[in-house]
């Protein structure tokens, strides 16, 4: 048998069933006010509620310490002996609560006055400046700071606490990330109006896509990413870039042929700067991700930019 089972004595946190012997915060402050004021209608008014509700308030406190702690007359309330004194242990209670309110709406404040993004290339160039846009005229006071990279290096900030919110093309959602897919995109083979692939009457296969060497991102691309999954993998790259905006330029001057984001050479299709070349034999969709760290769902500013970009 245990010395607990001896004794009868079960022994216990010191805290524990401490929020069940406390009254709420809510009920000090009521208290609090009627000594200020001398008038438990008076309290209920300078609080906002009814007189009733502050009585009931005031009865449920006093059944809960089986205390008196009011008198009531048609001259106004009265503290007794044991409201008074439990009104002066209740008063650096609230105190401390006023203190640890403020704090906190401090750190809300730090936290709304500033947004990091991280994003891949063709999102940071073509989809977020409009989000941005909306998401100043929600918040005009919050500064947003953009780093724009590849998918690799949007995981590493988020990672490593640099951003608050970032977005990727990949395939793949990086490990240690929770997302969203907030919209779709579409790669598309293309070439400057003079390439040879320009006159071609046939859809290009996969395979001579794969096998011709082209202008490309760098590792660790989303779009690179989606390419090298869909076709199996790709020759050695005719050019290596590190932007969408100097692949797409290369392509235009007619360096050689190359893979972009539809929504990266729209204006270049239409003025015939480059011509898209159909293809078969592969799937060039993929999905566009906001993300970040596992179990840190957005808050504040990113909270309200990820419902931008899902509202379109």
């Amino acid at each position: 048998m245990s010395q607990e089972q001896q004794t009868g004595i079960t022994e216990q946190a010191p805290d524990a069933g401490l929020a069940h012997r406390v009254p709420e915060l809510g009920a000090l402050q009521l208290l609090l006010a009627v000594a200020r004021l001398g008038s438990l209608g008076a309290a209920a008014r300078a609080l906002g509620i009814t007189q009733p509700a502050a009585s009931s308030r005031i009865r449920s406190m006093e059944r809960q310490l089986g205390l008196a702690l009011v008198d009531r007359s048609p001259r106004g309330s009265r503290l007794t002996d044991s409201g008074a004194l439990v009104t002066d242990w209740a008063r650096p209670i609230v105190e401390a609560a006023e203190q640890f309110d403020a704090g906190a709406s401090a750190l809300r404040d730090r936290r709304d006055s500033r947004l990091r993004v991280a994003a891949s290339m063709t999102i940071a160039e073509y989809l977020l400046p409009r989000w941005l846009i909306a998401l100043r005229a929600e918040r005009p006071d919050t500064a947003v700071s953009l780093l724009a990279g590849n998918s690799t290096a949007v995981a590493e900030r988020l990672l490593g606490g640099e951003a608050d919110l970032g977005f990727v093309e990949g395939r793949t959602v990086p490990a240690g990330l929770d997302s969203a897919v907030i919209a779709h995109d579409r790669l598309v083979v293309v070439t400057a109006p003079g390439h040879p692939w320009a006159r071609r009457r046939k859809p290009l296969a996969a395979g001579e896509l794969a096998a011709t060497p082209l202008i490309l991102r760098e590792e660790g691309s989303g779009t690179r990413q989606v390419l090298d999954a869909a076709l199996g993998g790709l020759a050695r790259p005719l050019i290596e870039l590190s932007s969408t905006t100097a692949v797409k330029s290369a392509a235009v001057s007619g360096a050689g042929p190359s893979v972009l984001s539809e929504l990266a050479v729209g204006e270049e299709l239409a003025a015939r700067r480059l011509v898209e070349i159909p293809l078969e034999g592969a799937e060039l969709r993929r999905e566009l991700r906001a993300v970040w760290p596992t179990g840190h769902r957005p808050v504040g500013p990113a909270r309200d930019l990820l419902s931008l970009t899902r509202s379109g």
